[in-house]
């Protein structure tokens, strides 16, 4: 092949076409998930950390909320000073944008290795929820004993801890780089933006493939793999407590109509639980494994795969991660009844009381909101906090 001929990108023009469109959309659309996504998650945080909904499960949630907020609410400075730098003009042609001073590349470092190491956070935050679900439903003779309060706050500090040293390779394979450039008042300038390290390209690039071996394998698709396997489980044992509890149903004596009437109000909260399970897997593994699977690739098929498809797909997937750490709230309200019990009784106190005139004294003072439902506790606990109802049967089964 000659020096001149074209070489045709791998994954063909319609990526690059994609790119085109969607860049100039990027930070708007990020700006308004992560801002809507900060807002959900404090929800989360402050609804979580009630002395209501506190248990080992939700100690997780909370902790998982904190991570995405950090997230999110880091890139929302990202997105909008890349829109204001970048207005107008496309940003490998406009070399004298701010983009290229000193200040902008040593943020942009920050954002990168700031936002691996909180997304890994995430990530194993929620392995770790799988784990404590499937032992309150699959093991709820030992939930008390191996998923307690305190193995709960060990198992968040480990990943606290432990994702920061995982994510230590990355912070070696990138540094801000420098070069001469003729701007366009005449005279020449350095430009600052962020590359590959010395220490990323010595020994034929080892360190910048050990990185994408670590992001594809240990920090996506692994994680994804869990997941997966655990989800699977879970769903198996919650089938299978439903099957015991029809047999009890069955053999136990008879309660007429009003037994059945209650097996089959168990037996739907318990499948509404089931649905977000899969709802929250489904986001979880939408989000994560085409960016595991596209850099696997990456570090198997060479750095022009990287260049002609993930790189072209790297902001649209980002969005993806963005948008996934913003709806917890809404899967959380939708389908747990404790949440929106407690959400309203710490947000709506107020105009719940003004609307209830029957709990005002005669002197028209408001008298304390009604007390919550008391939460359920040691072999059910997981299922009591994502829907109160379905504790029921838990409870029921054992």
């Amino acid at each position: 092949m000659s020096p001149s001929a074209k070489v045709e990108p791998y994954c063909g023009q319609g990526l690059h076409e994609f790119q085109r469109w969607y860049r100039p959309i990027h930070g708007p659309l990020a700006i308004v998930i992560c801002s809507l996504g900060c807002v959900a998650n404090a929800f989360n945080v402050a609804v979580l950390s009630r002395p209501p909904m506190r248990s080992p499960t939700n100690a997780i949630l909370t902790a998982l909320a904190v991570a995405d907020l950090l997230v999110m609410a880091e890139y929302i400075p990202f997105a909008a000073y890349t829109i204001l730098s970048t207005a107008g003009q496309p940003q490998h042609l406009h070399l004298s944008s701010p983009i290229y001073t000193f200040p902008w590349a040593a943020f942009t470092l920050f954002h990168a290795n700031f936002g691996q190491v909180f997304h890994t956070v995430s990530i194993w935050l929620t392995v770790l929820l799988a784990v404590w679900c499937y032992v309150a439903v699959g093991h709820p003779l030992r939930n008390r004993e191996w998923c307690g309060r305190a193995r709960a706050h060990r198992a968040i500090l480990v990943a606290y801890v432990a994702s920061p040293l995982l994510c230590a390779p990355f912070y070696f394979g990138m540094s801000i780089r420098s070069k001469q450039a003729a701007l366009p008042d005449g005279f020449n300038g350095t430009l600052y933006f962020v590359g590959y390290s010395d220490q990323g390209h010595a020994k034929d690039g080892l360190l910048l493939k050990l990185n994408f071996w670590l992001y594809a394998v240990l920090i996506k698709l692994l994680p994804c793999a869990l997941l997966t396997l655990l989800s699977l489980a879970l769903v198996s044992a919650l089938a299978g407590t439903e099957r015991r509890r029809s047999q009890v149903i069955k053999r136990g004596p008879a309660g007429g109509a009003g037994s059945s009437r209650r097996g089959a109000g168990v037996g739907r909260r318990a499948d509404r639980t089931t649905g977000m399970l899969l709802a929250v897997l489904l986001l979880f593994l939408l989000s994560e494994v085409p960016q595991g699977v596209l850099g696997l690739l990456s570090v198997i098929i060479g750095k022009r795969f990287f260049q002609d498809c993930y790189h072209r797909l790297g902001e649209a997937m980002d969005l993806l991660v963005l948008a996934n750490g913003a709806v917890n709230f809404v899967v959380y309200y939708t389908m747990s009844r404790q949440f929106r019990d407690t959400f309203s009784s710490v947000f709506c106190r107020r105009a719940a009381i003004k609307g209830t005139p029957s709990e005002e004294d005669g002197n028209g003072n408001a008298n304390p909101a009604p007390p919550m439902e008391a939460p359920l506790r040691g072999q059910s606990t997981w299922i009591s906090r994502r829907d109160s109802g379905a504790a029921e049967t838990q409870v029921t089964a054992v």
